[in-house]
């Protein structure tokens, strides 16, 4: 779950740090990341972070396969051999 929790945050921070790089590459002469982000477009960069993180959520959501209505799961368990038996949907 800790997972899932860093990459949205990461997903989020993406917009920003996308643009103090590409500042600091771009203005010429001795430019701090401090005086950047003070200069920083930080409510067009927060709606970019959202909008990426919804993107993402939005497009997991619908892609990832998932059970029918009525089906199971089955978590993965120990077989007889010793061996794994991953999880499946019955």
């Amino acid at each position: 779950m800790i997972r899932v929790v860093i990459e949205n945050i990461l997903l989020f921070l993406l917009p920003a740090a996308m643009y103090v790089g590409y500042v600091l590459l771009t203005r010429r002469g001795s430019t701090s990341a401090g005086t950047v982000v003070s200069d920083a477009p930080l409510v067009w960069l927060f709606v970019a972070g959202a909008l990426l993180v919804a993107a993402t959520l939005i497009y997991y959501a619908t892609v990832t396969p998932g059970g029918s209505p009525g089906q199971t799961y089955t978590p993965p368990r120990m077989g007889k051999d010793g061996r794994i038996e991953p999880g499946q949907l019955k």
